[in-house]
């Protein structure tokens, strides 16, 4: 069994960057060798905090290093079912942010150069990796609540993307909403079976002016007969709202916002307490941390993928029948997509 895994990530944005620096610093059993980016200043950038890796321009000259185990795809979304591909042909492990593509047919395409070149594969759920999640997860599984009925997703953004991000985005349902889609198919037994979207443009008018939505509320029918509701924001004045509950025929679990404190004043004027964090940076650093360390034990001995090209595909089926639904107005049923 290899000690050290040898890791390079391919594009260093600011999500890019976080995975590079968990994997210089924080992640004992791996070893980032080398970053890439077509802009030169991100990568100087990256590489300052990143202890030096290896610098590329070309990702290709990156796929073609004989010392590397696996790489960590954090392009845009519209680059991502090539890079795999060429990864997997290359004879690299990879993991790749969301959305694996826009396209169910590009999906389907990669994930089938993956499965044909043997090599293991992860997508960028970081929420499957946040304690808190994750404990939830277990004791829903484990029947602590009995048999789950009911799950509520809140998850609000602190203000809207830039309008170039939203353009190129995909639309909430694909680019937001899919973290949600996800959690629903993790937390819950069921499988999805329908799905109800209402979307508004109530925030910013210009993404109106794009053809998506800021605001917008799902509806989930599971087969076993539960029922998921899923509400999403752009803009949440005090903060990243992450809120996750689920009822069962025996009790219910929460998770709620953590803080920056678990301090409460309270005093003639009421109660008070810090405000919740501020941004997915903050809210998921440790998620991000754990997403990363599973990466490389899967890569070293692990035989299923703790979020699975599957995973990945069908987050991109429930959010194709919310736009379906949105825009028609009605139920739709995840066979009519898949």
């Amino acid at each position: 069994m290899k000690n050290t895994i040898n890791l390079a990530v391919i594009g260093v944005g600011r999500i890019g960057t976080i995975h590079a620096r968990n994997l210089a610093f924080n992640i004992q059993s791996a070893e980032l060798k080398a970053i890439s980016d077509t802009r030169k200043d991100a990568l100087e950038e990256c590489a300052a905090k990143c202890g030096e890796p290896d610098t590329y321009k070309d990702y290709h000259d990156v796929l073609s290093r004989s010392d590397l185990d696996g790489v960590v795809i954090c392009t845009s979304t519209n680059t991502h079912a090539q890079i795999i591909k060429d990864a997997a042909k290359a004879g690299k492990h990879v993991f790749c942010e969301k959305p694996i593509a826009l396209d169910l047919d590009e999906i389907d395409e990669a994930l089938e150069v993956v499965e044909e070149a043997g090599i293991k594969f992860q997508v960028g759920f970081s929420r499957r990796f946040d304690p808190s999640f994750r404990r939830a997860q277990k004791r829903v599984r484990e029947g602590e609540i009995g048999q789950p009925n009911v799950l509520k997703i809140t998850s609000r953004d602190p203000e809207p993307p830039p309008m170039d991000y939203v353009k190129a985005s995909g639309g909430l349902f694909v680019d937001m909403t899919i973290h949600d889609f996800d959690m629903a198919r993790f937390m819950m037994p069921g499988k999805v079976k329908e799905v109800y979207a209402h979307g508004s443009v109530l925030i910013d008018e210009d993404i109106g002016e794009v053809g998506d939505i800021d605001t917008a509320g799902v509806l989930i029918k599971f087969e076993d007969g539960a029922i998921g509701l899923i509400d999403n924001s752009r803009k949440a004045s005090y903060g990243y709202d992450q809120r996750l509950e689920v009822l069962g025929s025996g009790g219910k679990i929460e998770v709620s916002n953590p803080r920056e404190t678990q301090i409460e004043v309270s005093d003639v004027e009421g109660a008070r307490q810090d405000p919740v964090l501020h941004f997915f940076t903050e809210r998921y650093r440790e998620a991000y941390e754990n997403e990363m360390e599973a990466y490389t034990e899967f890569i070293r001995s692990g035989e299923n993928s703790p979020a699975s090209g599957e995973d990945g595909r069908m987050a991109v089926v429930l959010a194709d029948a919310a736009e379906m639904s949105r825009k028609e107005n009605r139920p739709v049923e995840l066979d009519e997509i898949d």
